[in-house]
């Protein structure tokens, strides 16, 4: 069902998003999440429907923690619907009561959904090497059904609307969607968008298609890699795993972070993109230093700055960023494109002194939309990379989901999707 076409009137909907916002102080530090599932609910509350919002926040690891309360931003969820209340259940599973008095136009916030274990699904408090294991995961299983149960039991519709978790097989993004008929579960707006903006990349290629993975290391983008040198023209590899690739071929690459573990890895991803006919493109040269703080995120006192070859880096030094030529390069390679995907920054783009690199891959990416291409931006570096260097409507879209992205990316299949479809 098409979350368009449902027939809310009368009809009580819980809904999961990701309200998963970060806090200071206990306000809200971004409220991009909220206001990402604003078009969504507004809807269900203009055609009639009464809505039960539920989240998690945080990594409580079923235990209640009051500084991941989910109480501290209902006033502003109130705020973004433009109602004058969100009503609060302060226990996700025993809101019976408030669930059964909600009324057309009403909001009701559950708790935090993970203060529960069954939330998740995993045992707590046993190791995996213990022998009673598998028998606690299997219970666990059980009661995750009826937690589920439990949260479906408020409502007379199911609304997937959280990308950023449907990687996960929950109760609330997955398990859920059992308990309702397939005419009563769908796929939130912002779902539909992410669903929509993964599928335009990876099945309604239009070429050339380049995509642009940086981040540290390499292990935790293999499989992505390897699935993308099977769709894409150009692969730019950039960040921390830059020097992986520069030490297989046994470069120097001083105190730069490095997987000594991986050098065969980076190896035989150059040898599938040959195979492929895939052009890889990685930086020849780094903005390094041999002074920087990773706490406060800034260069201390007295630090040398300079620009040296990726695969020359002097003793004490580590590279932070694309050097020049390297810039030069990502930006050639992304001129003409007419798909692209980004993932990951190429330096460390928090700190002024390296975060050129992005820039460069930011605003490179940002003139090919303009000349028509279909960019997605994914994974939380990316986005705060375009939202600092103020390219966020420069794009064609920004994925709200980290995890879910790049498994999507790597071509599995979500359980928070394959549950409403059926899949």
């Amino acid at each position: 069902m098409e979350i368009k076409n449902y027939d809310f009137a009368g009809k009580k909907a819980i809904v999961r998003v990701d309200f998963n916002v970060p806090l200071k102080d206990g306000k809200i530090a971004d409220d991009t999440r909220i206001r990402g599932a604003v078009p969504t609910l507004k809807l269900i509350l203009e055609k009639g429907g009464a809505l039960i919002i539920m989240s998690h926040m945080g990594k409580p690891k079923g235990k209640v923690k009051p500084e991941l309360s989910l109480g501290q931003i209902k006033d502003a969820v109130a705020a973004a619907l433009g109602v004058a209340e969100v009503k609060f259940a302060p226990d996700c599973a025993k809101a019976d009561a408030e669930a059964a008095a909600l009324k057309p136009g009403e909001v009701l916030l559950l708790e935090n959904l993970r203060y529960y274990p069954e939330e998740e699904g995993k045992p707590v408090g046993i190791e995996k090497t213990d022998p009673a294991y598998e028998a606690a995961k299997k219970d666990m299983k059980k009661k995750q059904k009826v937690f589920a149960e439990k949260l479906a039991s408020y409502a007379d519709c199911y609304v997937m609307d959280a990308f950023g978790t449907a990687h996960r097989k929950h109760a609330s993004t997955a398990v859920i969607a059992d308990f309702f008929k397939p005419e009563d579960k769908m796929l939130g707006l912002l779902m539909e968008k992410e669903v929509t903006a993964v599928d335009n990349v990876l099945n309604n290629i239009k070429r050339p298609f380049v995509a642009i993975m940086g981040g540290s290391k390499v292990s935790t983008k293999i499989g992505i890699i390897e699935n993308l040198l099977g769709k894409v023209d150009k692969l730019i590899l950039c960040g921390g795993m830059t020097y992986t690739f520069a030490k297989a071929h046994g470069g120097e690459i001083g105190n730069s972070i490095v997987e000594l573990d991986k050098l065969d890895v980076a190896l035989s991803v150059e040898e599938l993109a040959k195979k492929n006919g895939v052009e890889l493109v990685l930086g020849t040269d780094s903005v390094a230093t041999n002074g920087f703080d990773f706490g406060t995120m800034s260069l201390k006192p007295g630090a040398d700055v300079k620009n040296v070859p990726s695969n020359a880096i002097p003793a004490g030094y580590e590279g932070l960023d694309a050097g020049e030529d390297s810039r030069k390069k990502f930006v050639e390679a992304l001129k003409g494109a007419k798909t692209i995907l980004w993932n990951g920054p190429a330096g460390v783009f928090e700190c002024d002194d390296f975060c050129d690199g992005s820039r460069a891959i930011g605003n490179a990416v940002a003139e090919a939309t303009a000349e028509g291409a279909f960019s997605l931006i994914g994974g939380g570096d990316s986005v705060a990379c375009v939202n600092k260097f103020g390219l966020a409507d420069k794009v064609s879209y920004i994925s709200t989901g980290g995890g879910a992205l790049l498994e999507a990316i790597e071509g599995k299949v979500l359980p928070g999707v394959a549950a409403i479809k059926g899949e």
